[in-house]
């Protein structure tokens, strides 16, 4: 670590100090640095020292340490003033704001003593002639914190009427107190509308967006915006996770995990930062993290998961229930520690109001991996609709009225009906029914209990239902391996019900039900190559035909009926495929699902529907798969298995990004993780899902939360899973994300990892690309050495491939990293003359006119880059920027602004140089290449506007 010997030193160390990550490290270095000042002998650099050293406690959990330093820079001013620069004048002045927040939050700190603090504040503001804003904003902070109403608003008032000057908060900070205000009052609109310039950049400082962002989370929910909830989630946590200072803002992520269904994401949270459990130095954070700490656990173990582990104060282990009971007693007893202070219970209050707040979503998806606390039922069907009443015919009731309407749940209707009769007395026709639903719930391996349900059938005086019992016993034969036997018997079956028909002893409900048994068998045997498929198309045909020549069609009132012929369409349909005829196939599987959909039984049209779009998508039809797709999911509603939700949201998303429709694209990628992950598939298609969602996130230029969720999809995605291709890309995207949101260093190692799996594939273009992409992140991040080296690599693949505007882009970025070098230009201009070679090479080699044209360009741009670099170096460069626009004049009205903007640099060099002529003339050839040109092209007029700069200054 360098001596601190003077001034200078010291404040090239405090201003690297400043960049290090907020904590007790950085804290620590800022008060070594103090006493250097203090031995340097220059008043200026104790001053200095002690506002570096306040300003990194306000920016730590050791807030309460910056009483002191404040204390002794307010005792230096009022004994010599002319110590002071106007800088430092100034932040003495800002950090009086500091000082009483700071109070507040501390409840040692008497409330008698921060409202003389007020006061000085205000003495000493309008001594220096500062307007009253600040003081008016800190007098409302204060009424806020204890409760005082109606001082709060017209202090508020007051605040908001006083002049901005220069001791007011920056805006954005302005505007976060002012929406918790009105959030406070139970205006959560209204503090929405007050944030907006901060949520869309307008307004920004250190702490914003970052505390808005989280601020936002439970008034969103509130307002049902879920959308916009989960994306402020996503990019607020990325921006508070780095800063120690920012424990509230942290508590309310985790708050909004625990109202949204998300208690494991908070837990990862928690086990995120066990600091923020015993950190003191900040009372008022320390409770509100707590508060929310008691909310997530409590609501653990409301969900019976009060026994399992859950990450705590560090050295012992918590259950949910043991860390829910000590958060509250510390939260409480702080609580108490400021009420005491302040003369008011309306801490307390807060606290506990904020500890019972309830969900307000039973579940958002996030798009992270994110698993549900609580078991999730086992299918996404909700369980039938409890009866009004337990008893026998309650049940009865319901489960006949489930079977009649074939809903899936009608199986476990009767099995409670038989749970509940037990040995008692039932209609035989409902013991039969028992049985038979109890045979249709074992599959193949219930066909014995069919002939049981035909018994009672036969007994209650139903001989046609009793034949359609034995005709699905005989279907299930043939699934367990009996087609023969099954035939034969379903083919005896049939005779006796068409006799019994024509002689008007049964119906043509339970004659249908035999005759496709008959077509199902037959349909088997077809798949399976042991029965002709004209067999099978005969058979199936039957049914319609019975159903629909009875009286034209299908009874309204009969579900089943009407199910028979949907599922005879559905079966010529396949048969129709077969034959080779997709269309045919899919016109008839279209008649199936809307049947069913007549029929009132939706769920059973989703598995046509799925293939209507697959005979779509084969036929280039993607407008008519996306259409079946979507009604797949509406006509399936909650009976589609969460596995079977993933594959068709995933469909749809591919198909909606393939038309340019990414949002909605991405709110179906981000249903797809959802479902995977509540099917147990969240390292397999919940990975995948992931990385397509965070691909058209990063399409729609949300990087943050694009980030988010491909750093939670890589920590899933493997080459063997998923293919090596789908890591490569997941990296890629993520490096692109972090370039945007500048974490250059990140980005860097994220798409070297990229292209060290890329390095072994046949094709090296990604890999050239992905160690072209690290070299420009290396470079911004600083690592100069580093990305010489990766635009180096880049530069040779990019020579291989024969990409030669590329490999010259590689060489002119070596060069300007070799100028920030301190060995002179020698190899920066070396470097930079190899790109003018190589391009004009190819440029004399090209194989036709948009190859010669394309290497022109590049060519231009090169010699304008070099003159650039000889111009900053100190050297002759004029000859480059000559070459330059001799070259982008040649490509005509394409090349016109890169041949104005390399007019005005060497216009600028002139006058740098002391040529005003030749600067003069220069500007008015950019006037003049502009004479005519269109006065609303911002480049034109920017051209323009540099140019008459450029001759007044040389006249």
């Amino acid at each position: 670590m360098a001596e601190i010997t003077d001034l200078a030193a010291l404040r090239r160390a405090m201003a690297e100090n400043a960049e290090r990550p907020e904590g007790p490290a950085r804290n620590a270095r800022a008060e070594q640095l103090l006493a250097a000042a203090e031995g340097l002998n220059v008043p200026l650099a104790v001053i200095e020292a002690l506002g570096h050293q306040l300003s990194v406690y306000n920016y730590s959990s050791e807030k309460d340490k910056m009483f002191v330093p404040f204390a002794r820079l307010l005792r230096l001013w009022d004994e010599r003033p002319g110590d002071f620069d106007a800088y430092e004048t100034h932040s003495l002045h800002w950090v009086f704001k500091w000082m009483s927040a700071g109070m507040l939050d501390q409840p040692h700190i008497p409330l008698a003593s921060i409202e003389k603090w007020l006061g000085e504040m205000e003495h000493r503001y309008r001594l220096a002639g500062h307007s009253e804003r600040a003081v008016r904003g800190a007098e409302f902070s204060v009424a806020a914190h204890v409760g005082d109403l109606a001082r709060a608003e017209r202090a508020y008032a007051a605040w908001l009427a006083a002049d901005r000057d220069e001791m007011a908060d920056c805006h954005a900070c302005e505007l976060y107190g002012q929406g918790l205000w009105q959030v406070e009052r139970g205006r959560d609109a209204a503090a929405l509308t007050a944030w907006r310039p901060v949520l869309e950049g307008e307004f920004g400082c250190a702490h914003e967006p970052h505390s808005v962002l989280a601020a936002s989370l439970v008034p969103l929910l509130r307002l049902g915006r879920t959308e916009e909830a989960r994306a402020h989630h996503l990019r607020g946590l990325r921006l508070v996770r780095p800063m120690e200072s920012m424990r509230a803002a942290y508590a309310e992520h985790v708050e909004f995990c625990a109202l949204s269904g998300n208690e494991a994401r908070g837990l990862e949270l928690l086990a995120e930062r066990p600091a923020y459990f015993t950190d003191t130095g900040h009372p008022r954070s320390r409770l509100d993290f707590l508060a929310v700490v008691t909310l997530l656990t409590d609501r653990l173990t409301e969900l019976g998961l009060g026994d399992e582990p859950v990450p705590g104060p560090a050295g012992r282990a918590w259950t949910a229930r043991d860390l829910a009971a000590h958060a509250r007693t510390e939260a409480l007893a702080l609580a108490e520690r400021f009420d005491a202070r302040n003369g008011t219970s309306y801490v307390g209050e807060r606290t506990r109001a904020r500890m019972a707040r309830r969900p307000l979503v039973d579940r958002l998806p996030l798009g992270v991996r994110t698993v549900r606390a609580a078991p999730a039922a086992p299918s996404a069907a909700p369980p039938p609709a409890p009866a009004a009443e337990t008893s026998l015919p309650a049940l009865l009731a319901e489960a006949h009225r489930l079977a009649d309407t074939l809903r899936p749940e009608a199986v476990d209707a009767w099995a409670a009906v038989a749970r509940a009769a037990g040995d008692g007395e039932l209609a035989p026709a409902d013991r039969a029914l028992i049985a038979d639903h109890e045979a249709m719930s074992r599959g193949p391996e219930g066909a014995e209990l069919f002939e049981r349900a035909a018994g009672l059938y036969a007994a209650a005086g139903d001989p046609g239902e009793a034949l359609a019992a034995r005709a699905r016993g005989a279907y299930f034969r043939a699934l367990r391996g009996e087609p023969d036997t099954a035939l034969a018997r379903v083919t005896g079956l049939s005779e006796e019900v068409r006799a019994l028909y024509a002689a008007e002893a049964t119906g043509v409900r339970q004659t249908a039900s035999v005759l496709m048994s008959r077509a199902r068998i037959l349909m088997h045997r077809a798949r399976t190559g042991a029965g002709p498929a004209r067999d099978a198309a005969a058979a199936v045909r039957e049914v319609p035909a019975l159903i629909e020549g009875h009286d034209g069609t299908p009874d309204e009132g009969d579900a089943r009926l009407a199910a028979r012929v949907a599922e005879s369409w559905g079966m010529l349909a396949e048969l129709t495929g077969a034959a080779g005829d997709g269309a045919g196939a899919a016109e008839l599987l279209r008649r199936a699902a809307a049947e069913y959909v007549r029929a009132g039984v939706p769920w059973c049209a989703v598995e046509y529907e799925v293939q209507v779009a697959a005979l779509a998508e084969e036929a280039g039809d993607r407008e008519e798969a996306e259409r079946a797709l979507r009604a797949a999911l509406e006509h399936g509603g909650p009976y589609v298995e969460p596995a079977g939700q993933v594959q068709l949201h995933l469909r749809i998303a591919e198909l909606a990004a393939g038309r340019g429709e990414v949002g909605v694209a991405a709110e179906h990628a981000l249903q797809a993780a959802h479902w995977a992950d509540e099917a147990g598939e969240s390292g397999t298609s919940g990975a995948w899902a992931r990385q397509q969602l965070g691909g058209y996130l990063l399409r729609q230029g949300r990087c943050a939360e694009a980030a988010e969720v491909l750093e939670s999809a890589l920590a899933d995605l493997t080459a063997g899973t998923h293919g090596d291709g789908a890591v490569v890309q997941a990296r890629w995207w993520l490096g692109d994300c972090l370039e945007e949101l500048g974490e250059h260093r990140a980005a860097a190692e994220q798409r070297l990892l990229a292209a060290d799996i890329a390095r072994h594939w046949p094709e090296q273009r990604d890999h050239a690309t992905l160690a072209h992409l690290a070299a420009d992140s290396l470079g911004s991040a600083g690592l100069v050495a580093e990305a010489d080296r990766a635009y180096a690599r880049a530069g040779e693949l990019w020579r291989a491939l024969g990409d030669t505007r590329l490999l010259v882009r590689s060489l002119r970025a070596r060069a300007w990293l070799a100028l920030r070098e301190d060995s002179g230009t020698a190899e920066a201009e070396g470097l930079m003359a190899e790109a003018v070679a190589v391009c004009e090479e190819a440029r004399e080699n090209a194989a036709d006119s948009g190859a010669r044209s394309s290497l022109t360009h590049e060519l231009a741009q090169t010699h304008r880059q070099f003159g650039d670099l000889l111009a900053q170096a100190g050297g002759p460069g004029e000859a480059h920027f000559e070459r330059a626009i001799t070259l982008f004049g040649s490509l005509g009205p394409a090349g016109l602004h890169d041949r104005t903007a390399a007019e005005l640099a060497a216009a600028e060099l002139a006058t740098e140089l002391g040529h005003p002529e030749e600067a003069s003339a220069r500007a008015h050839a950019v006037l003049a290449a502009y004479e005519n040109a269109d006065e609303t092209d911002e480049t034109v007029r920017t051209r323009r506007a540099e140019a008459a700069r450029l001759l007044g200054v040389a006249e």
